[in-house]
Formats: structure tokens, C-alpha cells, sequence
């Protein structure tokens, strides 16, 4: 069994958004030769989340809002973790958007359904964040 490792450094300009990952992530499976394997795709990051979903802009301005409903940023003062930082809503968005993405490798290639994309959701961005990249198999 082969393994391969890479970090993805992100830094959003915005504290919020969402990138499509899958291309990079298809690279890493290129470097690594793998043929047949799983991938790990996962923030090393409390406040970002990876997932898998359509990419679709009107489907990510939809998470933007749900999420807002669920966690809104402001007040800062309604959240008990907010005090050096006020990250408490971004802590709370990745809780429901996930942590991390395994997806099964087959000729070399992630094995997706018609519209799976893999994304890197931010929720405290502004800053320098990594994004690790394992893969395991033959």
C-alpha cells in the first residue's frame, strides 16, 4: 500500500465563502499514482469545513443564508465563546456543514456521482488556512 500526503493553503478575502477543491484534489491523486484507494480531503481548522455538493452559486448563496439563520454572526455578545475572538458563529457553521470529505479512488480518478464536487467552506476566513490531502492505496 502506497500513501501520499499534501496540505492546500487557503486565504480567503472575505470572512465567509466557498471554493471548488475537486481539480486540486484530482492533482494530488495525479502526484501520488495511486490507482485505487480512498482520499482524505480535510481543514486543519476549526472555523472552515470540506464537503461534498453541487456547484452551483444560487445553492451556496442558499448555505450562506441558512447558516446566517442558524448561526448569525452579530451580536457577538450572544455567544459565550467570543471574547479574544469573535469567531463563535464560525466555530458553530463548520459544526453543521462538516468536517472532512473521504471519497473512494477508481482508475485513478475520484469516483463521483453526476454533480459531486468537493468544496472548502470558510466561515472565519481573512487569514492563511491549510487543507490536508491523504491518500491511501495502490
Amino acid at each position: 500500500m502506497k500513501t501520499y500526503r499534501k496540505e492546500l493553503h487557503f486565504n480567503l478575502p472575505t470572512r465567509r465563502g466557498y471554493v471548488n477543491i475537486t481539480q486540486q484534489v484530482q492533482t494530488c491523486i495525479n502526484e501520488s499514482g495511486i490507482k485505487e484507494g480512498l482520499v482524505l480531503v480535510n481543514p486543519m481548522h476549526i472555523t472552515a469545513s470540506v464537503f461534498i455538493n453541487d456547484d452551483e452559486s444560487g445553492l451556496h448563496q442558499d448555505f450562506e443564508k441558512w447558516l446566517e439563520k442558524l448561526a448569525p454572526e452579530k451580536p457577538h455578545s450572544q455567544y459565550r465563546h467570543n471574547g479574544f475572538e469573535d469567531n463563535a458563529d464560525a466555530h458553530l457553521k463548520r459544526q453543521v456543514m462538516g468536517r472532512e470529505v473521504v471519497a473512494a479512488i477508481t482508475d485513478g480518478k475520484l469516483d463521483f456521482g453526476t454533480w459531486e464536487q468537493i468544496f472548502y467552506g470558510e466561515y472565519d476566513g481573512k487569514r492563511t488556512k491549510r487543507v490536508l490531502v491523504k491518500i491511501i492505496g495502490e
